[in-house]
C-alpha cells in the first residue's frame, strides 16, 4: 500500500517542478535551469541526509549501476526541459508517457519481473487516456519533440535502475549520489550559457529543486517497496497535477477531452492496484 501511496504522491509532485522549468525557460538558457535543479537539490539533499538520516548514509554497495542511473537521470532532465523550452507542457509529457509502456516491456528482461496481459492492459488503456487528455499534434516533428520521446524511452531506463538499487543501497544514498553526478556534469557545461541570476530567479530554481528533490525521493521509496512493472500505470496520475500547472502558469483550461481521458488514467491505475491486492491472486 505505501509504495502505491509514494508513488502517485512523487509523479502528482512533478508536474510543478516542469511547470518552473519552463517558465525560467523563457528568461535563461534551459541548461542553467537544469544546473539548478542538481545544485539546489545536492545542497539539500546533503543537508536533509546528514541532520537527520546520517545512519543511512553510506558508500555505494553497486557504484557501476549508481553511475549508470545518475547518467540517464541527467540526460532524461537535459532532453526533457530542452523540450519544454520549445514546445508546450503537454506536447512533451504526452511523449514523454512513453516511459511506463517501455518500463513494463524492460522489467520483463532487466529485473525478471512477471507481466501478465492485465497489466498491459492497464498501461495502454492509460496511455490512450493520455492521448485523449492531451491531443498531441504529431503533424509537425522537430527535434524538441524527438528530445521528450527520448527524455520517456530513457527515464523508463532510469527507473529500471533506481528498482535494481532498491535492493542495495539506502534511497537517501541513492539521491545524493543522484544529485552528486547530476552537478559535476552540468557544472562543466552551465559556464557556457550562464547569466546573472536575480533573488526571485534564485528562489524560483531553489523551489524548483526543492519539488524535483522530493518527488524523486517518493519514487525512489516505492520502488524500494513495490515491483517496476506494477507501479508503472502510476505514473499517470502525473497528468491530474499537469492540467493544474498548465492552467496555473499558462491558461491551459480543460475540457471535455480532458476529463473523458482523466476517467482512462485513474480507472487504469485503480484497477492495477486492486487487482494486484486481490488475496490469492497468481495472475499480473
Amino acid at each position: 500500500m505505501r509504495a502505491y501511496v509514494y508513488n502517485i504522491t512523487g509523479w502528482m509532485l512533478l508536474p510543478f517542478m516542469d511547470g518552473l522549468a519552463k517558465y525560467l525557460s523563457t528568461e535563461m538558457h534551459f541548461i542553467q535551469v537544469v544546473w539548478g535543479r542538481y545544485f539546489f537539490m545536492l545542497i539539500l539533499t546533503l543537508f536533509i541526509s546528514f541532520l537527520f538520516f546520517r545512519k543511512e548514509i553510506y558508500w555505494p554497495k553497486n557504484i557501476k549501476i549508481q553511475l549508470i542511473r545518475s547518467f540517464l537521470l541527467f540526460l532524461t532532465t537535459i532532453l526533457f526541459f530542452y523540450s519544454i523550452s520549445i514546445i508546450s507542457l503537454p506536447e512533451a509529457l504526452t511523449l514523454a508517457f512513453i516511459s511506463p509502456i517501455v518500463v513494463t516491456f524492460f522489467s520483463i528482461f532487466l529485473l525478471k519481473e512477471r507481466v501478465g496481459i492485465h497489466r498491459w492492459v492497464a498501461v495502454i488503456v492509460g496511455f490512450i487516456g493520455v492521448l485523449i487528455v492531451l491531443r498531441p499534434g504529431y503533424n509537425e516533428i522537430n527535434f524538441a519533440s524527438i528530445s521528450a520521446l527520448l527524455a520517456g524511452i530513457i527515464y523508463a531506463l532510469f527507473l529500471i535502475y533506481t528498482r535494481k538499487l532498491s535492493f542495495t543501497d539506502s534511497p537517501f544514498v541513492t539521491l545524493i549520489f543522484t544529485s552528486l553526478v547530476g552537478s559535476i556534469l552540468i557544472t562543466i557545461i552551465v559556464p557556457l550559457f550562464w547569466i546573472n541570476l536575480n533573488f526571485i530567479q534564485v528562489i524560483l530554481l531553489i523551489s524548483l529543486a526543492s519539488i524535483g528533490t522530493i518527488g524523486h525521493f517518493l519514487i525512489i521509496l516505492s520502488l524500494k517497496l513495490g515491483e517496476a512493472s506494477k507501479l508503472a500505470p502510476l505514473g499517470y496520475f502525473e497528468i491530474i497535477t499537469n492540467i493544474f500547472v498548465g492552467f496555473s502558469f499558462f491558461g491551459y483550461l480543460p475540457d471535455i477531452y480532458i476529463y473523458s481521458g482523466l476517467l482512462l488514467i485513474i480507472s487504469s491505475g485503480v484497477y492495477i492496484f486492486i487487482r494486484e491486492n486481490k488475496p490469492k491472486n497468481k495472475s499480473n
